[in-house]
């Protein structure tokens, strides 16, 4: 039937901060798609993961029992359970968009089971027709977890069950506003004073213990030890449990501190990502980074750990060495890369340049071709 809109339903089941990111850039994006977006709150992460069949049929049986051309699924989704409850959906292709994967993510109180967890992201990467990741890191971890769990269970496993799933999987990052890459940031080159004016450094994650609050603390230490001049602006989404760091660096750093919480609006943020000098990372965890490539397409310069997903997009220039077994170790690290970069002049458009090919203009085409090949035409 040509001209017929294709119908697409989309289904986040632990909407945070990048998962909402991505799910309004694809309705915005693919806006020839007539899409129906059902999302559950990020909380209570154990049941969430493991019980949000329940919660989709709870709370929207109606919606999932219409009739759809295609679905587009997060990682957090138990696809394989929603499937095998809700007869309409069975038939329907689906692609899995794995935002993070529960082989690779840090060990929390939140995980009551791990293997659970695990299991969820397994089960729906084979129920689904086509596997999408935001990062090549994200991808090697899935599969290298995949391969360590197959070769730890008893009996009656799937040997190859990575190389089945790999053949079935592609990398399309979560992509950045292509107005960003405009920002007035991009156009200034970086001359910074050690002397006249203080450094203006961003840290902008979730205040959660995967972002490293204890490495940041530690790092502004350094700072204030070497009597380096600096501004600190600490925002970033939240949840129920905050890690005692950030009540420390308030106490500590007031001085120092111009932005400290959440900035709910989203011109303020930008904003704020025009006025810095340096995104900072302390993570010890990240499956692509929106947050710091949206501030170093905005003109910021990077000051990131050289681990995880930051090493795909990232120059060498802008990382400094990390030490995971050595918190304080890596904070003095971080400081000399940081009064490096304060010592030379940098072309920002140059860095933001870098991300140009992360940019919905560039990804759009991928995101298309995705659907396409999942309704194989």
């Amino acid at each position: 039937m040509a001209g017929k809109r294709l119908k697409g339903l989309i289904l986040s089941a632990y909407d945070a901060g990048s998962h909402k990111y991505w799910r309004n850039g694809i309705e915005k994006e693919l806006n020839d798609i007539d899409w129906t977006v059902l999302s559950l709150p990020a909380r209570f992460f154990s049941w969430r993961i493991r019980g949000n069949p329940i919660s989709f049929m709870s709370q929207y049986s109606e919606e999932l029992a219409q009739k759809y051309d295609f679905m587009l699924v997060t990682s957090m989704v138990d696809l394989a359970t929603l499937k095998g409850l809700v007869p309409t959906l069975s038939v329907v292709p689906s692609l899995v968009y794995f935002h993070e994967n529960q082989f690779e993510y840090p060990k929390s109180e939140r995980q009551k089971s791990v293997l659970e967890a695990q299991m969820v992201n397994l089960y729906s990467a084979m129920a689904a027709d086509q596997i999408i990741f935001n990062s090549k890191f994200n991808q090697k971890t899935f599969f290298d977890g995949c391969d360590q769990l197959m070769n730890k269970l008893p009996d009656f496993t799937l040997p190859d069950l990575s190389s089945r799933l790999q053949s079935k999987s592609s990398v399309i990052p979560v992509p950045i506003a292509d107005h960003l890459f405009e920002c007035p940031l991009v156009e200034r080159p970086y001359e910074m004073s050690l002397i006249k004016s203080p450094v203006k450094i961003l840290w902008n994650h979730r205040w959660e213990y995967d972002k490293g609050p204890e490495r940041l603390l530690l790092l502004l230490t350094q700072l204030k030890v070497r009597e380096v001049p600096f501004e600190i602006n600490i925002v970033g989404e939240q949840f129920r449990s905050v890690p005692t760091e950030f009540d420390e660096i308030q106490s500590t750093f007031s001085q120092q501190l111009k932005a400290f919480g959440y900035i709910s609006n989203v011109k303020d943020y930008y904003k704020l990502l025009g006025q810095c000098d340096i995104v900072l990372s302390t993570s010890i965890h990240e499956f692509q980074g929106v947050s710091v490539m949206e501030a170093v397409a905005a003109g910021c310069i990077p000051l990131v750990p050289n681990r995880l997903s930051y090493q795909e997009y990232i120059d060498d220039a802008y990382c400094y060495e990390g030490y995971m077994e050595d918190p304080e170790k890596e904070a003095i690290s971080a400081v000399n890369a940081l009064l490096s970069i304060m010592g030379r002049e940098v072309n920002r458009g140059l860095i933001s340049g870098m991300l140009q090919q992360y940019s919905w203009r560039e990804l759009i085409g991928q995101y298309r071709s995705a659907v396409d090949r999942v309704l194989k035409r």
